[in-house]
This record gives C-alpha cells, sequence and structure tokens, in this order.
C-alpha cells in the first residue's frame, strides 16, 4: 500500500509518500510545497499552491491513502485559523483525488515514531532516518510527513482490522460547553 503523509502548513506544508507490505517499510519521497513565492496577505494564492501541490503529489506518487497531521490549537487564534485553512486546503485535495484520509495528532505520531509524545522534531528526524533506512535526515517538515504516513502504516491495519469485527464511529476533536461539538 503506497501512503501519503501530509503535515500542513501555511508557509511549508511537508510531504512524504512511503510504501508499507505489512510490518516493512520503504521510502519512496519527501519534500515540502512552499508558498513563501506569493505575497502573504493573498491567502487565496497561497491555498492554491498548497491545493495544487498536495493534488500533484498524490498524482505523480500514486498514492492509494493519506495520512493527515491534525491541527493543533496555539496560543495565538490568528495562527489557528489560517493553518486549518492551509489544512482544508490539503484535505480537499487529497479527497478530490478520491483518497482515503486518516488523520492522526502530533503527539500520536511522536508516540508512535519515538516513543514519546513530547519527542523534539529532530528526534523525529532521527527516527525517520532509521526506520526507513535513510542516509540522510529529511527536513523536519517532511520527517514529520513521513511520521505521519509510518504511523499509518502501523495504526492504519489495526483500526482496518477492528472494524472489520465491529464498525468504528468517528470521534469528535473538541466538545463545547452546553454540548455542542465540532
Amino acid at each position: 500500500m503506497r501512503i501519503l503523509g501530509i503535515d500542513p502548513g501555511l508557509q511549508t506544508t511537508g510531504f512524504g509518500v512511503i510504501e508499507a507490505d505489512g510490518p516493512r517499510l520503504r521510502y519512496v519521497a519527501s519534500g515540502t510545497i512552499k508558498t513563501a513565492a506569493v505575497d502573504r496577505g493573498d491567502l487565496p494564492a497561497r491555498l492554491k499552491i498548497i491545493f495544487d501541490g498536495v493534488c500533484e503529489v498524490a498524482q505523480r506518487y500514486d498514492a492509494q491513502c493519506a495520512a493527515v497531521e491534525i491541527v493543533f490549537v496555539n496560543v495565538n487564534p490568528q495562527s489557528t485559523l489560517l493553518l486549518g485553512q492551509a489544512r482544508g486546503a490539503a484535505l480537499a485535495a487529497l479527497v478530490s483525488r478520491a483518497l482515503g484520509v486518516s488523520e492522526y495528532t502530533a503527539l500520536q505520531m511522536k508516540k508512535a515514531i519515538v516513543g514519546s509524545g513530547h519527542a523534539k522534531k529532530e528526534q523525529v528526524q532521527a527516527m525517520v532516518t532509521r526506520l526507513l533506512s535513510l542516509r540522510a535526515a529529511p527536513g523536519s517538515d517532511a520527517a514529520d510527513a513521513l511520521g505521519i504516513a509510518i504511523t499509518h502504516a502501523h495504526a492504519g491495519a489495526t483500526m482496518a482490522a477492528l472494524e472489520r469485527v465491529a464498525p468504528l464511529a468517528r470521534k469528535q476533536h473538541a466538545q463545547f460547553r452546553r454540548g455542542r461539538v465540532y
């Protein structure tokens, strides 16, 4: 199975592609989609670059499924909203390519890759390099995307087996007071 991992970001979106054959993993490609060439105030143009870039990567590497990092809430609400829009552009691109999309938090990915949910970026890079037998460490955004893909390669098989036994309900990410959810 060929898995495309995405680490969304408004300035730099990381991607990583791996092949999973049971417990065996093989590196295919990784890199980043950058929006620095466009004016920072031109949000629609930046989102289009992310959308087009993710579509191109999914098509070029013939991904069969995708995994995307779930956005965490920053101290700055404006940053969180912008990051959410970048993530939305990436998700829309994946869905437009008819790919099944799974989502994992950074904490889940770090636990799966490093063994600690509070691992530093350098530790994720080192473990991704080791797990995929790479000659050199990928950049931090690409390493996070590869980590998301690796997490899906291991957790996705388990979740699929569980779903064959009993259908899984989609979990809500958060709940407001008075019971409203988003």
